[in-house]
């Protein structure tokens, strides 16, 4: 998602900014967790959306495993 919500199309779709309260919305509705939770992610594993898929998936299946 492009830096400036004005901006539509485009932008840097692999990159997640916790900061934009739009992003948030957006990758936490995508990634189906709230947003604390994208944050948290994101605190863990940096601010590619690959990367926070994957963490996020993984915990979700340790969780469900337990």
């Amino acid at each position: 998602m492009a830096d400036n919500p004005s901006i539509r199309g485009g932008g840097d779709r692999q990159r997640i900014n916790v900061d934009q309260d739009y992003e948030r919305r957006h990758w936490s509705q995508k990634f189906g967790v709230s947003e604390d939770e994208l944050r948290r992610a994101v605190r863990e594993v940096g601010p590619m959306a690959d990367a926070v898929e994957q963490h996020l998936r993984g915990r979700n299946v340790k969780g469900h495993a337990a």
